[in-house]
């Protein structure tokens, strides 16, 4: 008894569903079928290597510390020609690895604590001492921006001490003197390589 009534059931449901089906078509009063599109899955940000095309720097920022400077290439490594160059701001060090290829790319550059300078280039590098762990340096060439992450500052004597310049992987290494110390002592801060954008 109970099995009848249930085939009654499914008949009789299925039977009205395609008398309305029919009496839906008949008047197009059918829904437009809509396309299911797949959610395309987000791109892993990927970290971006060397574009394994030299570059010269030409402006280097750092936001935290309001730093945004030229940086000038030369070729010699006489110091009248670094000094003269220094005087327009930064300078990268001519032996330093160059933008998109591994090694460690030099930055030089003036700092003072003097309040009023009539030159801004003694300026270029003030405060980079105030620079942290984490803290970002962008570089620019003519066409692509290339982002560093700083992993730490150091202090160093110019007569004692040497920049190292490591070739194992791609660095950025900013110098400038420390003025409210001796003569010959230095900032350096250190940054690792992060990625490389288009402009």
């Amino acid at each position: 008894m109970m099995g009848k009534r249930f085939f009654a059931f499914v008949f009789t449901f299925t039977a009205l569903f395609g008398l309305t089906f029919i009496f839906l078509s008949a008047v197009d009063a059918l829904p437009e079928p809509t396309l299911v599109t797949p959610i395309p899955e987000s791109p892993s940000v990927k970290e971006t290597g060397p574009s394994v095309i030299p570059e010269d720097p030409i402006r280097v920022t750092a936001s935290k510390i309001k730093l945004d400077v030229t940086v000038e290439n030369r070729t010699s490594t006489d110091l009248d020609v670094l000094n003269a160059a220094l005087l327009k701001g930064a300078i990268r060090y001519p032996t330093s690895a160059q933008l998109g290829t591994k090694g460690t790319v030099v930055l030089l550059g003036h700092s003072t604590s003097l309040p009023i300078v009539r030159n801004q280039a003694y300026k270029a590098f003030n405060d980079i001492q105030e620079l942290e762990e984490g803290d970002t340096i962008n570089v620019y060439s003519d066409t692509r921006e290339y982002r560093y992450r700083v992993t730490g500052v150091e202090t160093a004597n110019a007569t004692v001490d040497t920049i190292s310049m490591p070739q194992d992987g791609t660095y950025l290494k900013l110098v400038t003197c420390n003025t409210l110390g001796a003569k010959e002592d230095r900032f350096i801060v250190s940054a690792v390589f992060v990625g490389v954008y288009s402009q």
